[in-house]
């Protein structure tokens, strides 16, 4: 395994980080050979890294205060091959910032604009793992934004940012036709609402969007019939709780049936073709095919390609992961097809 960990920071966030992880890796072992896998698609490796990533995610959750949960969750640095393979530049122009992920050993010939994940309130140093991995497998140059966070920033604090992100990359001559657009959880969010608003400002339309595991429905009363969560709750490592609080930090209530909110609510006529992952086993799985069934009555060129007991953002898991793997591998297919047009993908899944 080529994925290495580092703690950073505080010594109380270090120290509970490691425990967190050392606790993670006992009680799954000892739970494995009691009574197998939790689920049965997971390997060792993924129910660990779930585990570690519930762990983590509902420690800097209790933590209450947004800014200490932020120095909680940037305690671990990833070091890996992928980060290892690629090249980071940051950038800060007027109205944003974020970074460049470029190849080091080849020439990408498209281009993506990353929205990353986190409730809308959270940017990991972590997460250069993932947008690496994405960066690798689109073979492709990455601006990954590094968009305002709530609750200090609400909506639309973050789709403006995306706007002039956007708008920067076709004005330094970015050609839309080998343009996606990406992101995963919020950021998948922020791709759809971004397509919308990019739309109706008669802006040129990316070449294709990928969402992973998006928010689709903030209006979403979890755990009622409409949307019920509870089963998948059991193995992801997002709760309800979570999405509740970080829709409070995000938007007022009487805002989400917007559809630069919630996209289940929008009219999706006039947008590129939209490739979106999941897993089964997430918690917004509900929501996520959903969306997927608003689309397809809207003739809306949208394909949802979902994996059995994953969980949310499992793509993050990386190479060492097989489903993760193959994930980033079909992202690859989707891209050579629908951007670069060649004509050797295998049947995807709608």
């Amino acid at each position: 395994m080529a994925t290495l960990l580092h703690f950073r920071g505080p010594a109380r966030y270090r120290l509970r980080s490691a425990a967190n992880l050392t606790q993670s890796v006992l009680d799954v072992s000892a739970r494995r050979a009691l009574k197998g896998p939790r689920l049965p698609g997971w390997s060792w490796y993924v129910e660990v890294a779930t585990e570690v990533a519930k762990r983590r995610t509902l420690t800097a959750f209790q933590l209450g205060d947004v800014k200490e949960a932020r120095l909680y969750l940037d305690s671990v640095v990833i070091r890996s091959r992928e980060l290892s393979a690629v090249s980071i530049m940051p950038v800060a122009q007027e109205n944003f910032r974020g970074s460049w992920f470029t190849p080091k050993k080849t020439e990408p010939d498209v281009t993506v604009l990353y929205f990353h994940g986190g409730g809308y309130s959270f940017y990991p140093q972590a997460y250069a793992h993932f947008i690496a991995l994405i960066t690798l497998a689109a073979r492709s140059r990455t601006f990954a934004l590094d968009y305002r966070l709530s609750p200090e920033h609400r909506f639309p604090a973050q789709l403006e940012d995306a706007l002039s992100a956007y708008r920067w990359l076709l004005e330094e001559g970015t050609d839309p036709e080998r343009l996606i657009v990406a992101g995963d959880s919020a950021g998948g969010n922020l791709t759809l609402a971004l397509l919308l608003a990019a739309r109706d400002a008669k802006l040129p339309m990316p070449a294709l969007a990928i969402a992973l595991s998006p928010a689709t429905d903030f209006a979403a009363r979890f755990g009622e019939a409409e949307v019920d969560l509870a089963g998948n709750e059991n193995f992801d490592w997002i709760e309800k709780r979570m999405l509740e609080v970080w829709a409070d930090w995000f938007c007022d209530s009487a805002e989400r049936r917007n559809p630069l909110i919630s996209p289940l609510y929008a009219d999706l006529r006039g947008l590129p073709p939209i490739y979106i992952q999941a897993g089964r086993a997430e918690i917004l799985y509900p929501s996520i095919q959903a969306f997927a069934d608003r689309a397809r009555e809207q003739n809306a060129d949208v394909v949802l390609e979902a994996w059995e007991d994953m969980t949310h953002d499992f793509q993050l898991f990386g190479l060492d992961s097989p489903p993760s793997a193959e994930a980033l591998k079909r992202i690859a297919q989707v891209i050579d097809v629908r951007v670069r047009g060649q004509k050797n993908m295998e049947t995807v899944k709608s």
